[in-house]
């Protein structure tokens, strides 16, 4: 009768199997959330991207504008509106478009937005900023 020894080493590959399974699991997890969290962080990027420059040039071309319209009034009242607006264009023109890692980024484009509203304000109009997404129309 021969008998069949049954060495430590199996029972124990059977009582870590879910322990090894659960190890693998997680790689296999942390792998693919990786790549699907840089896939989603670049879509967003991009979208934000975007908006922010859709706004800031939009701001562009309404001072620009309003620079041209005003030059040929000389009076007191529209020379304050005329440094206005070109402190405006400075502004956007220093704004770094091409460094996302700029940390004064949100700073500088509420300066933007304020320096706007404000120079909305002297010229009488309305200063509602907004992108319509199911029409591809900027209103104010």
């Amino acid at each position: 009768m021969a008998v069949t020894s049954v060495s430590p080493d199996m029972f124990e590959e059977i009582v870590m199997a879910e322990e090894r399974f659960h190890g693998e699991g997680y790689q296999e997890g942390y792998a693919e959330g990786s790549h699907v969290g840089v896939v989603e962080g670049r879509r967003y990027g991009s979208l934000y991207g975007a908006k922010v420059g859709s706004e800031i040039g939009c701001y562009l071309g309404f001072a620009l504008t309003w620079q041209c319209l005003l030059q040929k009034c000389t009076d007191e009242k529209n020379s304050k509106k005329i440094r206005a607006l070109d402190s405006l264009i400075r502004m956007i023109q220093k704004f770094p478009y091409e460094d996302p890692t700029y940390d004064k980024l949100q700073e500088d484009l509420g300066k933007i937005r304020g320096k706007f509203k404000q120079v909305c304000s002297m010229l009488n109009v309305q200063s509602d900023f907004r992108i319509s997404t199911e029409s591809s129309s900027l209103t104010f």
